[in-house]
């Protein structure tokens, strides 16, 4: 594909590393521990959890003891051919776990071909994990701490079987020389225990209001299992062109660095009739050829030079596939639905400016923005508009709030507007002309009832100032949608200018929230956690570098937030969230975009994929070949 990558793949987080210590405990570094009294300690023996199978964020796992498979996969599936993928750019590391160079598809983001995790993701479940390379956990009551207990019979390509060291040497290595996401994380490890051949512990700090990250136990079981006895006496904080040794169902067979590489099945993979992986990795051989940009890319495909392309553009699926091989059925184009989170995408009006600070401007500016005619004459009517923080998801606030969610916002009535119990917070629509008129008729209503004034086709703040701002671009292809817009603020006598700067500029600008308006996109799973208040929270908008862009500052929003990552069941979890999307939405913090809500697929009629799609969408690793 164009670029093969898809958040179904991305889901393995990379952690490890070695104290190459006699003693059975490794800790924690000190000066990344937040304060407390003193480090927890392991339970003893007669405390231990039950073992479990599998383990869920919040609810109990879909799956039952026993399973055979996922339901996205198709067991029955057969083996054999190959399978051609297409990427833009290039790769220069085979080193995946860090900063430092790019890796190629199957090692870095994407499918895990090599490298496996303690547990494998279902993606039929929002958060749940199931048994991999960790046969079974054991996770204390209050989540404090969690036991793997290793597979006997899961080894490396190379035949040495994975022990406790290896994910002792994986956690250390990857906490101090890893990617900053490994480093945040795994700082919450107060300690790590070995206590046997096969078993490992994990303990975790509390903060200091004594909580604890209900969401370690699930990180840990998707931190990636290094061999010890392959990274040792390398470095490891450095690029590689080193056949890397992995626990996974390829292997590397040939490349050509910076334009192809292939992986063959390892035969002697230990894990393929596990519940987990029965039905997927299917393809003898999987090759990925890179391309310089997208256009070659596409060209190639039709070709036939590679067998499957994911598009991302909708311009280019609804006229870019229109040759022989589309028309006569050798080549199939599917839009296949989904029901995961989509990103929230939007242009955030930055609350730090004065100008924005005024919410009766934030909601007449919602009222603006002309998504139908963008739809049809930018994106061949490709997309659905943005209406919620967590759109095309079960988590998107209904139109009215009922049950568990009314209760929520009951305890915040004196702090929140009346209307937001009796009005839909969805986006204004318009199908026409007519209607989008009607919208800046109410915009203006709405701008001069609150003392703004028009005077010259201006429009100026009841203190006299011109209604002017700056909308911050980083990406080219946003600029026409922004120029429609800036033509239509104009009819409000607005004045909004469209710049776009480089890369460098632009992350200097966001991370200092030097910007007036800006597109920016959040994106959250299916089961939001503590990065809500990294997204909304009062101290996130005073910290730089945040993704509160649009600088919320809402006790009620900080209290919803707060609240996600501390239910206990899927039902609580759901009402949280339509919570707090309905604060957020009601806020009017963003002019919402589009979303596509599934994933468009062009491949070669050889190739075939299971009836049933996952809650997540495509699963490349079910596809098979016949």
């Amino acid at each position: 594909m164009a670029k093969v990558r898809n958040r179904n793949f991305a889901a393995i987080l990379a952690l490890c590393a070695v104290l190459a210590a006699p003693v059975a405990t490794w800790a924690a570094t000190p000066a990344a521990a937040p304060k407390q009294a003193a480090p927890p300690t392991p339970p003893a023996a007669a405390q231990e959890p039950p073992r479990h199978y599998a383990i869920a964020m919040v609810g109990e796992p879909l799956y039952p003891p026993g399973f055979t498979h996922f339901d996205y996969a198709n067991p029955d599936a057969p083996k054999g051919g190959i399978l051609k993928l297409g990427a833009v750019g290039t790769f220069d590391s085979l080193n995946p776990f860090i900063v430092r160079g790019q890796a190629p598809f199957g090692l870095g983001d994407g499918m895990s071909l090599i490298y496996q995790s303690l547990m494998a993701r279902s993606w039929d479940e929002p958060f749940t994990l199931y048994g991999l390379i960790a046969q079974s956990v054991q996770v204390a009551p209050d989540r404090s701490s969690i036991i793997f207990n290793i597979d006997p019979r899961a080894h490396f390509s190379d035949g040495v079987p994975v022990t406790a060291n290896d994910v002792l040497f994986s956690f250390t290595t990857l906490r101090d020389k890893g990617r900053p996401n490994h480093r945040t994380y795994y700082s919450k490890v107060a300690y790590a225990v070995k206590l046997s051949r096969l078993r490992v512990e994990f303990g975790f700090r509390r903060d200091d209001n004594g909580h604890i990250d209900r969401e370690m136990p699930l990180i840990m079981g998707l931190m990636p299992v290094l061999p010890e006895h392959d990274w040792k006496n390398r470095p490891f904080n450095q690029t590689s062109l080193r056949i890397p040794v992995g626990s996974g169902p390829y292997r590397i067979a040939a490349m050509d660095v910076g334009r192809s590489i292939t992986y063959v099945r390892d035969p002697h993979y230990w894990g393929r009739d596990l519940p987990t992986q029965r039905g997927l990795y299917n393809f003898d051989k999987i090759r990925i050829d890179y391309y310089r940009d997208d256009a070659v890319a596409l060209q190639a495909f039709k070709a036939g030079q590679y067998d499957m392309r994911r598009e991302t553009d909708p311009t280019k699926w609804a006229t870019g596939y229109d040759f022989p091989a589309a028309h006569d059925g050798r080549v199939k184009l599917e839009r296949l639905a989904t029901h995961r989170t989509e990103p929230a995408y939007g242009f955030v009006l930055n609350t730090r400016r004065a100008l924005f600070a005024d919410p009766v401007l934030r909601a007449a500016l919602q009222y603006s923005f002309d998504f139908s005619w963008v739809n049809r004459h930018l994106f061949h009517d490709q997309y659905k508009r943005v209406d919620s923080y967590f759109p095309n998801s079960d988590l998107a606030a209904p139109p009215l709030p009922t049950g568990e969610e009314l209760q929520i916002l009951d305890k915040y009535k004196s702090e929140l507007p009346p209307d937001i119990f009796t009005t839909p917070v969805t986006p204004p629509t318009a199908k026409n002309e007519r209607q989008f008129r009607d919208n800046l008729l109410k915009a203006e209503k709405m701008l001069l009832g609150a003392g703004y004034k028009i005077k010259d086709n201006r429009l100026y703040t009841p203190k006299g100032a011109p209604v002017a701002f700056e909308i911050m671009l980083s990406d080219p292809s946003e600029e026409k949608v922004a120029l429609n817009w800036s033509r239509d603020l104009k009819r409000l006598g607005i004045v909004a200018s469209v710049r776009t700067v480089d890369s460098a500029q632009y992350q200097e600008r966001i991370a200092s929230f030097d910007y007036d308006v800006t597109a920016v996109k959040w994106y959250n799973s299916l089961s939001p956690g503590n990065e809500q208040m990294y997204f909304w929270g009062s101290a996130a908008a005073k910290e730089k570098g945040s993704r509160n862009y649009a600088g919320i500052h809402d006790p009620v929003v900080d209290a919803l937030a707060t609240a996600i990552p501390d239910a206990r069941t899927r039902a609580e979890l759901v009402a949280d969230c339509h919570a707090l999307d309905r604060v957020l939405m009601r806020g009017d913090y963003i002019v919402p975009l589009y979303y596509l809500g599934a994933d468009d697929i062009a491949s070669w009629r050889k190739l075939h994929h299971p009836k049933k799609m996952s809650l997540y969408g495509n699963v490349m690793e079910a596809w098979w070949a016949q």
